[in-house]
């Protein structure tokens, strides 16, 4: 074997080279705290509105046109990118927050949607309808009550009906009204909220489920609260930890079908849902507690429900997708 030739090999810099040492006094600079920012790298902390909030209390079930400040569904600023073009999806609770701001992402992701909401929520309703049509997709309006199991039903067959498929089912509408103490929930309310929030989510899972076609996806919005539970939400806690449970419990038996469920699990959200439920108190300081002293805009938690609907989170199911400013607990 021919001898090694170490010529062959750079020098090693030392501390008086003045190339390196140029080389490391330029990197120190572009470390330092003054040197020049880059436009497209912002501090994600003041990019949304933060408390104090001026919201007055508004009317369960609230819309979006009484928020102060209006929330942020990304009508400005989410651009798509064809991840999820042609397919169809059916969002319960699209009227309005993290369910408006999904449906306007995945109109402009190409897919069709049905947007299922309570009928008194109709002005909101058709605002998303609008968002839906411009970006140049089909809009099926569903006024209905899940909490009714008929209702649920029809939603399914109603979607299939008008476009032939369901690819992408999205449990998001939810009930919750904050209370002080134990003995201010009665039965009627613990009942509304767990029909809402966990069973309309089995009717519409049971009713979709041996109608999608592999490749199909189901993501269902869990909380925090699933987790780290407020005393405040004594009724509404618990329905979101029944929710992770059976997000993973499903997701076997539904993956031998090949289709995948996966959850999110937001933190503080800036929607109608909070100052109708919420003690003002609360409401003039959401989202403060978080590491971004702010609560999140429905636009920030929609690219989540993009990804897991998409063929980029092929690989992923039973999953629970955090995003809580911070505050994840688990």
């Amino acid at each position: 074997m021919p001898p090694l030739n170490v010529t062959s090999f750079p020098r090693r810099p030392n501390s008086t080279d003045e190339s390196f040492t140029g080389g490391a006094l330029a990197l120190m600079a572009a470390m330092s705290p003054n040197s020049p920012q880059n436009p497209a790298v912002k501090d994600p902390k003041p990019q949304e509105p933060a408390p104090e909030f001026p919201q007055e209390p508004i009317a369960h079930p609230g819309s979006d046109e009484d928020m102060t400040p209006r929330a942020d569904h990304g009508e400005e600023s989410y651009r798509g990118s064809g991840r999820l073009r042609d397919r169809v999806a059916l969002i319960t609770g699209a009227d309005s927050g993290i369910g408006r701001a999904v449906a306007l992402a995945y109109a402009r992701e190409g897919a069709d949607v049905a947007v299922a909401y309570l009928p008194e929520e109709e002005d909101d309703a058709r605002e998303t309808e609008r968002w839906v049509v411009d970006a140049g997709r089909a809009a099926l309006m569903l006024p209905c009550d899940i909490r009714d199991e008929q209702h649920c039903r029809h939603l399914v067959a109603a979607t299939i009906e008008r476009f032939g498929r369901l690819d992408i089912l999205v449990n998001n509408a939810g009930f919750q009204m904050a209370r002080e103490r134990i003995e201010e929930i009665d039965t009627a309310e613990f009942d509304r909220t767990f029909r809402t929030n966990v069973y309309a989510m089995f009717w519409l899972c049971r009713e979709a489920l041996p109608r999608m076609q592999s490749g199909s996806v189901i993501i269902n919005t869990a909380s925090i609260q699933a987790f780290d539970p407020s005393p405040t939400l004594l009724a509404y806690a618990p329905t979101k930890s029944a929710i992770v449970s059976f997000t993973k419990a499903l997701s076997p038996t539904a993956m031998k079908r090949g289709v995948r469920v996966n959850a999110v699990a937001p933190g503080p959200v800036w929607t109608p849902l909070i100052p109708s439920t919420m003690p003002p108190d609360h409401v003039k300081q959401f989202g403060k507690n978080t590491a971004f002293e702010r609560p999140a805009q429905p636009v920030e938690i929609a690219p989540l429900y993009v990804f897991l609907a998409s063929n980029e989170a092929r690989y992923v199911t039973a999953e629970v997708y955090g995003a809580t400013g911070g505050r994840t607990p688990y």
